[in-house]
């Protein structure tokens, strides 16, 4: 793999960091800030919501640009809303600088997968793009507890100077490891392009996939801490060893999925959300079997992050060669699933449910996702019966690949 690659996957860590970061933070920084608890979570809100927006917009606005001149910049305006953000007195500019910082973070994320695509071969593409958004799984296991422990010691502003700190090598590294980069040297694309390949049925059939598939994990893992300390009965001080332990089976799960996805991405996304389906079933009936439900979170955090490079690359494939926009909107579609899960499960924790049941609306989210799989699948069909190969034609395994994913 070029070193660029690795770069981007470093700069996505940083980024990701930043973006689960506050989560074990939001009492200081209420108490800091003179806000409530709630107040302080909107600011986790804002960050979804910035990702949301960003990433196609701001994949339009650069269209033309240069991809290393939009990764720095990206870079830079990230890096100046957390030093911000760390200076900042008050909750109003806090809240802009977290929304800004997201924007800057969701054009980043869209531009760097398309990148990773075009500086390695189509066969290869999976696995390029399983090292870039591996940068996020990693941040989960390694930056998020590392930062809440300078958060927890040092205060929560020395986090978001961690944060801007880091973001110093990954700006060199782009500036760097992208010059000349055959990623600036393709053709100029055309606004108008990149609209028309949004307008195909088979894409947003995928960025439903993209959204579900997500989701179905972290409608679990976003109330995994009082799952296990109610119904499991764990204390307090195993909940950041199971979720590491997640991050870890994400790891796995990631690195997986690049492998096999290019060849087999249907299959890829059928086993993975069977996966997701079995084992968040398995958490909801044996809650309170603290030990069965810790290796059932490692194994979805397995079977869910496999399927990611699946739904990035089928995604790609079916933009065709116009993918920017496309790509872009795969940021989108995670960020929806992001805040759709948490709100699903508050909504059965609120009817009185209880915390065991949240690994349904997973199980339901994942069985959708399946749906969304036999619907792309059917889609291929009939495309491949429409247009059947020419006899004596010969097909590169990526071909075939792309071809079957549009």
């Amino acid at each position: 793999m070029p070193l660029a690659i690795w770069v981007l996957g470093f700069a996505i860590f940083a980024q990701g960091t930043s973006e689960f970061l506050l989560a074990g933070l939001l009492e200081p920084m209420a108490r800091d800030l003179h806000v409530t608890v709630p107040t302080a979570g909107l600011l986790i809100s804002a960050y979804a919501v910035g990702m949301v927006v960003g990433a196609p917009v701001l994949a339009m606005a650069t269209l033309r640009w240069p991809r290393r001149r939009a990764l720095l910049l990206f870079l830079a305006v990230f890096a100046v809303a957390h030093v911000v953000g760390a200076l900042t007195p008050g909750y109003g500019v806090l809240f802009a600088s977290r929304l800004v910082g997201a924007v800057a973070c969701a054009g980043f994320f869209g531009v760097a997968a398309v990148t990773a695509m075009e500086l390695v071969p189509a066969d290869k593409r999976a696995r390029a793009l399983a090292i870039v958004i591996g940068g996020i799984t990693v941040a989960t296991v390694f930056g998020v507890p590392a930062g809440t422990f300078v958060g927890q010691y040092l205060g929560w502003r020395a986090a978001f100077w961690a944060v801007a700190a880091l973001t110093v090598p990954a700006f060199a590294g782009v500036a760097l490891t992208l010059d000349n980069a055959r990623a600036d040297t393709r053709a100029v694309p055309r606004v108008r392009d990149e609209l028309r390949s949004m307008a195909r049925p088979a894409l947003w059939v995928a960025y439903g996939t993209t959204a579900l598939s997500f989701s179905s994990m972290m409608a679990t893992f976003g109330y995994l801490g009082p799952l296990l300390t109610g119904p499991g009965g764990l204390g307090e001080r195993w909940v950041p060893m199971v979720l590491a332990l997640f991050g870890v089976g994400s790891l796995i799960g990631i690195t997986i999925g690049g492998r096999v996805a290019d060849a087999r991405p249907f299959a890829t996304l059928y086993a993975g959300m069977a996966g997701v389906v079995l084992t968040s079933a398995g958490i909801a009936l044996t809650a309170s079997h603290p030990v069965v439900v810790i290796v059932l979170v490692f194994l979805m955090g397995v079977a869910g992050m496999a399927t990611n490079p699946a739904v990035n690359v089928r995604v790609q494939a079916t933009a065709g060669e116009t993918r920017t926009l496309a790509g872009a909107s795969v940021t989108s579609a995670f960020n929806v699933g992001n805040t759709l899960a948490p709100w699903l499960g508050g909504l059965v924790v609120s009817a009185g449910l209880g915390y065991a049941s949240v690994p349904w609306v997973g199980v339901a989210m994942a069985v959708g996702a399946l749906g969304t799989v036999v619907w792309a699948s059917a889609l291929d069909r009939r495309r491949n019966a429409a247009s059947p190969p020419v006899a004596g034609a010969a097909l590169e395994p990526a071909a075939t690949t792309s071809a079957a994913l549009d």
